[in-house]
């Protein structure tokens, strides 16, 4: 009888700097999307922060959102669809009555202060765990990281794409 070869355990330490980057971000989102369902905004998925990063500005249209997702007007709006019957965005009149404008809601904006909360918390928890220091020091080692890759710019303008 065969037997099956185990997979050998991953010595998370030997993980190169990228790939452990990603894993926190990931495992932080998951908390993140569990505190602000809890909280009883059932329904968004990461995939909609995206959206909400465009709308924290202000109103806009379909279009714009489209163009700044990078997908097809007809993906914009389907996922604007659905956060409108989500009631996390709402329509907004517009100077011409052809273009379709969209802001957050009162409960789009409380689901983002809601994320924000729950982030803050785990901030406040890493800080404990491991001391205010190094979690100081892990931050600005990775804005460096992310400045010499040229990501920087699309964090502060909040131009964040949607993995492909």
């Amino acid at each position: 009888m065969a037997r099956e070869t185990e997979t050998p355990a991953v010595k998370l330490e030997e993980l190169d700097l990228g790939y452990l980057a990603l894993f926190v971000g990931m495992r932080i989102n998951e908390l993140t999307l569990e505190a602000v369902h809890e909280a009883g905004f059932a329904g968004l998925r990461h995939a909609h922060g995206f959206v909400f990063q465009h709308l924290m500005e202000g109103p806009r249209s379909i279009s714009e959102l489209a163009a700044l997702l990078e997908v097809t007007q007809q993906a914009a709006s389907k996922t604007v669809a659905e956060l409108e019957q989500l009631g996390f965005i709402e329509k907004t009149p517009s100077e011409d009555a052809r273009v379709r404008r969209v802001r957050l809601s009162a409960r789009g904006r409380a689901a983002v202060e809601k994320g924000r909360a729950s982030r803050d918390e785990l901030q406040k928890r890493f800080e404990r765990i491991h001391g205010k220091r190094a979690i100081e020091d892990a931050r600005e080692l990775l804005a460096k990281v992310l400045t010499s890759l040229g990501g920087a710019e699309a964090v502060r303008s909040r131009r964040i794409r949607m993995p492909r």
